[in-house]
C-alpha cells in the first residue's frame, strides 16, 4: 500500500511538474525615443532567450514558477534588466523601456568609406555623433552643436549663427561637408558664409579628422564632416515623428521643428521644416552686439522605395536664411555700436549714429544684412547584384547668396552670386573575395558662378569642371585590418574677360558685357587645369578584445578654390578686399595618424595623434605701403592677398569616458585637444608670432561632462539626468602677429549647468524637456576663432539659459 501511494504520488509530482514547464510569460518593450527595432530578451545566466517582433512584443514559453532575472538587449541602447516573477499561470510583464546609449560606438558602424565599417576596423581618426548627443548640446547652428562631441573639431565664428568646421588646425575649402552622402557646395570661401543645413533634421553625424580626398576628392584634404537626415525604420504605416521646440534667453532664440516619417512595406517618405529667429546676442563688456541676429527657414521632404536588394530615393532641401552683417563700428566716447548711413567717402565712421537700445533689442533685421538661399535636390540609387552591390548618386544645388550693404539704396545688393551645382558618383563594391573587398568608382561635379545684379564683385564668373576616379581596398586577416586605395583628381577652371564701369547715375560699379573706355578690366581671362594624386594606407590592429591599434598615412590634394587664384575685390559681408593669385598650383598633404582605442565595460578611451605636412599651402596675408601701413578703403577695410609657403601642423586628441557598470546612470566624458601650426617658408624661420606660426589655430583646449541618470520609476517622469560642465581654452600666444593679422588671446573657463527629464506621455512615448544654461558665471572672454575679436574686439556670447522639448511621436 504504502509503495502505491508513493507510485501514485510521484505520478501526480511529475504531472505537475510537466504543467508548469508549459507557463508563459508575455511583455512589451518600448524606446525612450520612440524607435522600433528587434531586442534580445534572454533569461539570465541561462541559453533561454527570444527577440521582439514589429510591434515590440516577445514571449518566453515552458518555464518553471519561480524568479528570473529578465535581461534586454539592442544596439544603440543601455542595457536593461527586470527581476520577475512566475507563477503558475500565464504572467504578463510590465513594459520595459530602453534607453538610448550614444556611448556605444564600438557598435555603431561607418558609412562613407566604402561598405559598411566598424569604427575600430577603420584605420582612419572617425567620430561618430548620436542624434542624442546632437539634441542635448545648446548651439544655434548644426556645426556648433557637434564640436563638444568631436575633438579636434573647431569652428571659425562670425557671432552665433555663422559657423565653419575646422579640423586638426584647417577649414574652408580644406574641409568638406556632406549632407546625405551629396558634398556641400556654396561660398565656402568666404569668412561668414556658414553651413546651410537645418539643425534639426539631423539624425547623426561623422567627423572623419585627417586626410579624405581619396573618397571625396578635392577640399577633403583636412577631413570631413558628414551629416545624416533621419529616415524612418518603422514599418507599421503609420506616421511617426518628433517635435523640437526650442528658447535660447541670451539672443531669445526661438526655433521650432517637425519631422515626419512613413514606411510601409517598400515605401518611405519624410518631411522636415523649421523656423528660427533671434535677436542680437550679449555679453557682459559689449551688451548686445549689433546685427548678429537672424531669420532661418528650412524645409525638406524625401520619397523613397525600399526592397531586400534596392533602395531608392529622390530628395530636396529648401534653406533660407536672413542675418545680420557685424562690422563692430563704435562710437569713440561711448563704445557703443554705430552704423552706416553714408556710402563711400560720405561714410566717415567716426561719425557714425549711435544704434538705439530698441534697434538692438529687436527681431528686425537692419537694412544692412545677408540673404542666402540653397536648394537641393537630388537621387541616389543603391542596388544588390548578387554579393556585390553600387551606388549611384545625381544632385542639384543652387546657391544664392545677397549681402546688403547700401543704406542709401537698401535693396541694392552689394554682392551677388549664384552658384549651380551638379554633383555626381557611382560606385561598385565586389564581391568579398578571400577576405579582401574591393571598391572603385568616380565622382566629380559641375559648377557654374554667375554674378547678378550687384555692385561689388570679388569673384568672377566661373566655370568649374571636375572629376576623379578611385578603387579603395580592405583586407581582413584575423585581427588585423588593413585598408587603403588610390586616386587620381582633374579640375578646370575657366572665365571669360570680366569688365566693370562707374555707373554715371547711381555711381555704384556695374558689371558690363564687353570693354569700352571708361571700363576696368577686373578678372582677366583665365583657364587653368589642376590634377593631383591623392592616396591612403593604414592598418588596424585588435590587440585585446577591448584594445585596437591604429596607423595611417594619406596624401591628400586640394586644388585652390575661385577667390584663392581670382579675387579682386571687396567682400562686404568680410570687411576684407581680397586680391588672389593666378598662378597657384595644388596643395598636397603628407598626413600620419598613430590612434589606440579602448573599450571596457567600465571606461572606453581613444588617443590619437598626428603630423601634417602640407606643400603650396594658401594663406592670406596683410598688403601694405611703403611704410608699413595696412593698405585700406575710406571704410576701414583692409586688403590682403594670397600667398604660399610649406606649412606643418600636429597635435594630439583624447577622449575618456567612465561609465561604471555597477553604478548605474552615472557617466564622466573627458576630452583634451592642443594643435601646433607652422608656415615652414625660409623667411619665417625662428620668427615667433611675426610669420612663424599660422593663423586660425585653436589653443589647447579641454572638457568635462559629469552627468548622473536618476530612474525615478514614476509612471510620469521616468528619469531625470543632472549635468555639469566644465570647458577649459588655453591662452594662445603662438598666433599670425604679423601685420596685426591676429592677436594674443587669454585663457579662460566656462562652466555650464543642466538636466534632462523624460516624461513619458503615452504607453510608447516618451518626451525629453532639457534644461541648460551655458556659461553660469558668464565670464566675459574671446575665443581665438572668433572673427568678431577683430571686428570691434567685440566679446562671445555670455550667460545663455535654454530650454528645448522634444516630443516623438
Amino acid at each position: 500500500m504504502n509503495f502505491r501511494f508513493m507510485l501514485s504520488g510521484s505520478g501526480l509530482f511529475i504531472i505537475s511538474l510537466l504543467k508548469a514547464q508549459h507557463v508563459e510569460i508575455k511583455g512589451k518593450v518600448v524606446f525612450e525615443d520612440g524607435n522600433n527595432q528587434t531586442v534580445e530578451v534572454r533569461i539570465k545566466n541561462t541559453e533561454v532567450k527570444t527577440t521582439t517582433d514589429k510591434n515590440g512584443m516577445y514571449s518566453i514559453k515552458d518555464l518553471f514558477a519561480g524568479s528570473y532575472q529578465l535581461l534586454f538587449k539592442t544596439e544603440g541602447y543601455e542595457e536593461s534588466e527586470k527581476e520577475i516573477f512566475v507563477e503558475k499561470q500565464d504572467t504578463i510583464i510590465p513594459d520595459v523601456l530602453l534607453v538610448h546609449n550614444g556611448k556605444k560606438i564600438d557598435e555603431v558602424v561607418v558609412t562613407g568609406v566604402s561598405k559598411v565599417t566598424l569604427i575600430k576596423e577603420n584605420p582612419v581618426a572617425i567620430t561618430r555623433i548620436s542624434s542624442q548627443q546632437i539634441e542635448k548640446t545648446v548651439a544655434t547652428n548644426i556645426i556648433s552643436s557637434l564640436v563638444k562631441s568631436a575633438p579636434g573639431l573647431n569652428v571659425v565664428q562670425t557671432g552665433p549663427n555663422v559657423s565653419k568646421p575646422f579640423i586638426r588646425g584647417l577649414g574652408y575649402n580644406r574641409v568638406l561637408t556632406l549632407y546625405d552622402g551629396i558634398r556641400q557646395e556654396g561660398q565656402q570661401w568666404g569668412d561668414e558664409h556658414g553651413i546651410e543645413i537645418d539643425p534639426y533634421s539631423i539624425e547623426q553625424a561623422e567627423v572623419i579628422k585627417g586626410p579624405a580626398s581619396l573618397m571625396f576628392g578635392s577640399d577633403a584634404l583636412a577631413g570631413v564632416v558628414s551629416l545624416f537626415p533621419r529616415i524612418p525604420d518603422e514599418n507599421d504605416g503609420i506616421v511617426h515623428g518628433k517635435i523640437t521646440s526650442e528658447y535660447q534667453g541670451n539672443n531669445n532664440l526661438i526655433g521650432n521643428g517637425m519631422h515626419l516619417g512613413y514606411k510601409k512595406n517598400s515605401l518611405i517618405a519624410t518631411f522636415n521644416g523649421s523656423y528660427r529667429m533671434a535677436k542680437n546676442y550679449r555679453n557682459a563688456i559689449d551688451g548686445r552686439v549689433y546685427n548678429t541676429n537672424f531669420e532661418e527657414k528650412n524645409l525638406s521632404f524625401l520619397l523613397g522605395r525600399k526592397t531586400q536588394t534596392a533602395f531608392s530615393r529622390v530628395s530636396f532641401t529648401l534653406y533660407d536664411n536672413l542675418q545680420g552683417i557685424p562690422d563692430g563700428s563704435r562710437d569713440a566716447n561711448t563704445g557703443k555700436f554705430t552704423y552706416q548711413v553714408g556710402e563711400g567717402d560720405d561714410d566717415i565712421i567716426d561719425k557714425r549714429p549711435v544704434v538705439s537700445e530698441r534697434e538692438l533689442n529687436s527681431y528686425t533685421l537692419s537694412p544692412l544684412h545677408q540673404r542666402i538661399q540653397h536648394y537641393r535636390l537630388y537621387a541616389q540609387h543603391h542596388q544588390h547584384i548578387g554579393k556585390g552591390d553600387f551606388d549611384v548618386k545625381l544632385a542639384f544645388q543652387q546657391n544664392v547668396r545677397r549681402e546688403y550693404n547700401h543704406p542709401s539704396v537698401p535693396s541694392q545688393a552689394g554682392m551677388y552670386v549664384r552658384l549651380n551645382t551638379l554633383n555626381y558618383g557611382i560606385r561598385y563594391n565586389f564581391p568579398k573575395f578571400s577576405s579582401v573587398e574591393i571598391s572603385v568608382g568616380a565622382n566629380g561635379m559641375i559648377q557654374n558662378n554667375k554674378n547678378k545684379s550687384a555692385t561689388d564683385f570679388p569673384i568672377p564668373d566661373y566655370d568649374l569642371n571636375e572629376g576623379g576616379i578611385y578603387t579603395y581596398a580592405k583586407w581582413k586577416y584575423r585581427k588585423l585590418n588593413v585598408s587603403g586605395g588610390i586616386r587620381y583628381d582633374i579640375r578646370n577652371v575657366s572665365w571669360e574677360n570680366f569688365y566693370v564701369q562707374t555707373n554715371p547715375i547711381t555711381q555704384f560699379e556695374e558689371q558690363i558685357s564687353h570693354s569700352s573706355a571708361n571700363a576696368e578690366l577686373r578678372f582677366p581671362s583665365y583657364n587653368k587645369t589642376f590634377g593631383g594624386l591623392s592616396a591612403s594606407i593604414g592598418a588596424a590592429f585588435q590587440l585585446t578584445k577591448q584594445i585596437s591599434l591604429k596607423a595611417n598615412i594619406g596624401r591628400s590634394y586640394r586644388a585652390p578654390n575661385i577667390t584663392e587664384i581670382g579675387s579682386n575685390g571687396l567682400d562686404p559681408g568680410a570687411h576684407i578686399i581680397y586680391k588672389g593669385n593666378r598662378d597657384f598650383n595644388p596643395e598636397f598633404s603628407l598626413q600620419e595618424d598613430l590612434g589606440i582605442s579602448a573599450r571596457f565595460k567600465d571606461f572606453s578611451a581613444d588617443v590619437s595623434w598626428f603630423n601634417n605636412n602640407i606643400q603650396n599651402y594658401i594663406y592670406l596675408s596683410l598688403l601694405t605701403d611703403g611704410q608699413g601701413n595696412p593698405l585700406i578703403d575710406s571704410q576701414g577695410n583692409k586688403t590682403y592677398q594670397y600667398q604660399n609657403a610649406s606649412a606643418q601642423l600636429y597635435g594630439m586628441e583624447a577622449w575618456l569616458s567612465l561609465h561604471p557598470e555597477k553604478w548605474k546612470g552615472f557617466s564622466f566624458d573627458t576630452s583634451l585637444s592642443v594643435i601646433y601650426g607652422f608656415n615652414r617658408d625660409k623667411m619665417f624661420i625662428n620668427k615667433g608670432n611675426q610669420g612663424e606660426y599660422l593663423p586660425l589655430i585653436s589653443p589647447l583646449k579641454w572638457s568635462g561632462n559629469l552627468s548622473q541618470k536618476i530612474a525615478t520609476g514614476a509612471k510620469i517622469i521616468s528619469s531625470v539626468t543632472p549635468t555639469v560642465e566644465m570647458e577649459f581654452s588655453a591662452a594662445q600666444h603662438r598666433y599670425l602677429g604679423l601685420n596685426d593679422t591676429e592677436t594674443a588671446t587669454p585663457d579662460y573657463t566656462l562652466f555650464n549647468i543642466g538636466a534632462s527629464v523624460v516624461i513619458r506621455y503615452s504607453e510608447n512615448h516618451s518626451a525629453s524637456l532639457l534644461f541648460q544654461a551655458n556659461n553660469v558665471f558668464d565670464r566675459a572672454y574671446q575665443s581665438h576663432l572668433s572673427r568678431l575679436k577683430y571686428l570691434g574686439n567685440i566679446y562671445n556670447m555670455g550667460r545663455n539659459i535654454s530650454l528645448k522639448l522634444i516630443i516623438p511621436f
